[in-house]
């Protein structure tokens, strides 16, 4: 006769150790959480870098390149400079190619450059343009910072166009040879625009800009709040070999 036996006791899970495995649960989430939240951060740190970097990139290329065409003219065995850039209005002399406005405190300073284009020659102003009529287009293009922190440009008296964001101020150097004593084409002063006299428009050789461009990392330990980026950018016409 087989043996009765009694029934094995089920046994449940007591409150403390529901507790502690509540607790582990907790921590471990606590640490994916922090982790998700860490690369998120990083992500969003480095996208805004990124785009710093693009926005810094193409405003100086925009305003480089226009720079360096001040002066510019087609054709000089049948123009001048002279007469397809006369004097009058905020051009002290006949072929200037430069000028601008000194502002101090942000929005900082101005900056107008003109030229002259033919239909093929490949210039490009300040909104991205060619020219492809015929004979020829005199180009002023007037560099800025507005109110909403835009670097924004104006061609030929029209209201500004935004071209990019995220700035805080622009500031220009001119860099001019004042001593002629020796035909060497050297900067030997860098003037801001109020310390120029008439004579010195006529021999710029080289544009220093800084822009200041907010900083997507500010706020953070040790991140400034804004980011200044320079470039000095020489003006074609007044370049190349002496003898």
């Amino acid at each position: 006769m087989t043996p009765r036996t009694s029934p094995r006791r089920q046994y449940g899970v007591t409150l403390v150790e529901l507790m502690i495995a509540m607790a582990i649960a907790v921590f471990l989430l606590g640490g994916l959480f922090m982790i998700v939240g860490n690369t998120k951060r990083t992500f969003i740190a480095q996208s805004g870098m990124a785009q710093l970097q693009d926005a810094e990139r193409l405003a100086m290329t925009l305003i480089g390149d226009v720079i360096q065409q001040s002066g510019y003219f087609p054709d000089p065995t049948t123009n001048t400079a002279a007469l397809l850039m006369p004097s009058g209005g905020v051009w002290a002399n006949a072929g200037q190619g430069l000028t601008g406005t000194t502002g101090g405190a942000a929005p900082g300073d101005t900056i107008t450059v003109r030229f002259v284009s033919a239909s093929g020659d490949g210039t490009i102003n300040c909104t991205g343009g060619t020219f492809g009529g015929a004979g020829t287009q005199l180009y002023t293009n007037v560099f800025s910072i507005d109110a909403s922190g835009n670097l924004a440009c104006s061609l030929n008296g029209a209201a500004a166009v935004p071209l990019v964001s995220g700035l805080q101020s622009l500031k220009v150097l001119y860099g001019v040879k004042t001593n002629f004593a020796t035909n060497n084409g050297a900067v030997d002063s860098y003037m801001t625009s109020a310390q120029m006299a008439a004579a010195n428009w006529q021999n710029v050789i080289t544009v220093q800009v800084t822009l200041t461009f907010l900083n997507p990392m500010a706020g953070q330990p040790n991140q400034p709040a804004t980011i200044p980026f320079t470039r000095t950018i020489a003006v074609m016409s007044q370049t190349g070999v002496r003898t």
